[in-house]
């Protein structure tokens, strides 16, 4: 029998490292498992299984949460992740937000921060982004403070970019387009830095946190101030070659019907000029709806129902094709939607867009299942600190860090 990677290098002690990587992951996606059940996961004889998890426990990475009785034979003893076992920082800083979060090793919220800001520059983002940092880390006891696995920050890649369709600034398009976060952060704090595009890392959270438990193929789906998303399939999630593996925003669709919204220069329109936060503000403020605060946008969300029903008619039209289209490429089992959205206002969404892909399904292919996320708004932020301790700890964490 092949135990975990052996065949692939004849040094024991990487071995072993490898397979306490594989028992970790499988921690993390599975919340609690037996030795048994690890074993299985790992491809790993019982005995080894067993000496891992007890090297594992000596790290105080791993801990015993009882035993499982109920079943034949001798009660199992359950494992699971030791939440002191280490700790993560994760940032987002997007178009409208800047977020803090400080979890533990397994993913538990500790501590999390938002500030509320429509296009912050570079310079005011990092003034936000220390502070929140340095308030974060006071949060670990001093025990722990040598367990910080690292900072993750996630944001939309060409932050700068899409103006016309987002209703960016000249001034943060150029401001943003030429700074580099992670380098800038990473020097700053002399912590190590994991930087991942904001609807990968909302994925990650949704893999580990949500859905993910129950699905091992699922395109994610995220409608925030633009629209994005990422891919996970086998259980792990995908970068793609540039980082944007799932962003959707990007695909083609045909333009709007709202007369708010931009037109094209050619014959197509890109999906998130029709199905973000954006385009819903835009459709508002073309009809007359103040918004100028996140309140203001929530009051108009309650109170202006037959604008928002008309938003959502169009962005449903937008994502049919996108959605249907990359599920046929991925083969996916379920697109999980989620975003920044009311929880009145996302049911309404996912309800008629369940409704058209049905309708669009061609024959002889079922429509994968859409379930609504679970994660909520805060995913990018989670997922972002969620990456230091999957990848500190991943066997194979060079492939998706590049290396």
């Amino acid at each position: 029998m092949r135990e975990g990677l052996s065949g692939q290098g004849s040094n024991s002690a990487n071995v072993r490292h490898f397979n306490e990587r594989v028992i970790l992951t499988a921690l993390r996606k599975l919340g609690r498992a037996s030795k048994g059940e690890l074993a299985r996961h790992a491809n790993l004889t019982s005995n080894t299984a067993g000496v891992i998890v007890r090297e594992l426990e000596a790290q105080k990475l791993v801990r015993v949460e009882g035993k499982r009785t109920g079943m034949r034979g001798q009660p199992a003893t359950v494992l699971s992740l030791n939440p002191e076992g280490a700790y993560a920082i994760g940032i987002k800083v997007g178009r409208r937000s800047v977020d803090a979060i400080l979890v533990d090793f397994c993913g538990n919220v500790i501590e999390q921060r938002r500030h509320e800001r429509a296009f912050p520059l570079p310079d005011e983002a990092m003034i936000l982004v220390h502070a929140d940092i340095h308030a974060l880390r006071e949060r670990i006891s001093a025990s722990g403070a040598g367990r910080l696995a690292g900072l993750g920050v996630a944001t939309p890649y060409n932050m700068g970019s899409w103006r016309r369709e987002l209703d960016i600034s000249s001034a943060a398009f150029e401001a943003w387009n030429r700074f580099d976060i992670a380098a800038r952060l990473e020097d700053d704090t002399g912590l190590r830095v994991f930087h991942e595009n904001d609807g990968t890392a909302a994925a990650v959270a949704e893999l580990f946190n949500g859905r993910g438990r129950e699905l091992d193929d699922f395109l994610y789906v995220f409608v925030g101030t633009a629209v994005g998303g990422g891919v996970i399939l086998g259980g792990q999630y995908h970068r793609g070659v540039h980082g944007n593996a799932g962003d959707i925003g990007l695909m083609p669709v045909a333009p709007s019907r709202l007369a708010s919204a931009p037109r094209p220069n050619g014959p197509y329109d890109i999906l998130l000029t029709r199905a973000s936060i954006s385009s819903l503000i835009r459709h508002l403020r073309g009809s007359g709806v103040a918004v100028g605060s996140r309140g203001d946008l929530e009051n108009a969300m309650a109170g202006e129902g037959a604008l928002v029903s008309g938003w959502l008619e169009d962005c449903v039209d937008a994502l049919v094709v996108p959605l249907l289209s990359a599920a046929r490429v991925l083969d996916v089992d379920a697109i999980v939607l989620h975003g920044d959205l009311p929880g009145s206002v996302l049911q309404d969404l996912a309800g008629r867009l369940a409704v058209a892909l049905d309708q669009a399904a061609p024959e002889a292919r079922e429509t994968p299942e859409l379930r609504l996320g679970t994660v909520g708004r805060w995913a990018a932020a989670i997922g972002a600190a969620i990456l230091p301790l999957h990848l500190s700890f991943y066997p194979n964490s060079e492939i998706l860090l590049g290396q």
